[in-house]
This record gives structure tokens, sequence and C-alpha cells, in this order.
């Protein structure tokens, strides 16, 4: 069984949508598996500033939560020196907002699979 929240990342999944509001004071959150990773490139490498997101991301039920695929965040994220470089730690809240089509295919894969056996 294939892990499929490992695999979403915004620069290899054209349908992910970030938020892209102004951020605010809250640090944005990795859960185990996104541990380490740039939320923008997906590097492993230099990580460099501290992600901020906006006040709406970190609200009520997704608190504390992984800004990439959800899950419980456990430690800080940061982004890499080279998107640090790039201008691109500025260009607003860096959250996942939607599922994409990929994890939502299949949901309703299993569920289907679920219903008949």
């Amino acid at each position: 069984k294939k892990d499929y929240k490992k695999k979403m990342a915004q620069k290899h999944h054209g349908d992910l949508v970030m938020c892209r509001q102004q951020v605010g004071t809250f640090t944005g959150k990795l859960c185990m598996n996104c541990d380490g990773r740039c939320p923008i490139c997906d590097s492993y490498v230099n990580p460099k500033v501290v992600v901020q997101i906006c006040d709406e991301c970190n609200h009520g039920s997704s608190q504390g939560k992984c800004i990439i695929c959800g899950g419980n965040g456990n430690s800080d994220a940061y982004y890499c020196q080279g998107c640090v470089k790039r201008g691109r730690d500025r260009d607003g809240c860096p959250r996942i907002i939607n599922l994409g089509s990929s994890r939502a295919d299949q949901h309703f894969l299993r569920k289907k699979l679920d219903s008949s056996g």
C-alpha cells in the first residue's frame, strides 16, 4: 500500500493550490514524513528561514498541522537557501489548501473498492 501523503509537493503537482495570503506571526509546521523539506521546492538541503503562515491557516482544526500534507505537525518548517535567494519566501503563505486530483482520485478508488467487497 502506497502512502500518497509522502509524494505531495507543489513543485511536482501542478493542481495543488497554495494559500498565498499575507503571512502572519505563526510558524509553519511539518509532520514526520515531510520533516526537513522546503515547502516550495521539496529540497532537503540548506534550511535557511523559518516559514511564516497566515492567521487563517493556523486557526481552528488546522492549528499545528503540517503545511504540506495536513498531518500532525511536530517540527518547524524552513525555506531552503535557493528559495530565499529567489525571493520565494516573500510570495505569501505556502500552505497547501486543496487535496489535488491524485489524492482525491485515490480516496474515491479506495471507497469504491471497500464498498464492493
